[in-house]
């Protein structure tokens, strides 16, 4: 089912905001937890220091409403700049690629692409924009589990 949630940027407590989150809302983390270690090696991406490795790539806690609150440390090895205004994005989850393109069009026109839409590592179909009014979204498409 497609849904919306908020996605949040951290210099490096992501852990530490997310289990502070855990314990105002309850509940359980949804999935796994992923660790930049878990991105495997690639000719196009420089070797990430050690001190970055325990970093959380991603993390989701569903929260009020069956909203999911969902996070990443953003790590300057990386080319990360985290600060306030950049550290949030609405996450889009459309059912279908198909939909997942139609609003990636719609919302980059006059804005900037910051990933195009592709198959990435951990199966989805994912992309990054900053749309014509400043405002950052991101697409994440299972497609194959709906």
């Amino acid at each position: 089912m497609a849904r919306v949630s908020t996605y949040l940027n951290f210099r490096r407590e992501t852990e530490e905001a997310f289990n502070f989150y855990k314990s105002v809302f309850g509940g359980e983390f949804q999935g796994e937890i992923s660790r930049f270690r878990d991105i495997p090696p690639s000719e196009d991406m420089p070797p990430l220091p050690e001190e970055d490795k325990d970093l959380i790539m991603n993390i989701a806690l569903p929260i009020l409403g069956g909203h999911l609150l969902m996070g990443t440390d953003a790590p300057e090895s990386m080319g990360f700049r985290v600060s306030s205004g950049n550290n949030v994005y609405i996450t889009l989850q459309p059912d279908t690629r198909e939909e997942t393109l139609r609003l990636f069009n719609a919302l980059s026109e006059g804005g900037t692409v910051e990933q195009e839409l592709q198959d990435m590592f951990w199966g989805d179909y994912y992309g990054s924009l900053r749309d014509k009014f400043g405002i950052q979204w991101m697409f994440n498409c299972d497609e194959k589990n709906k």
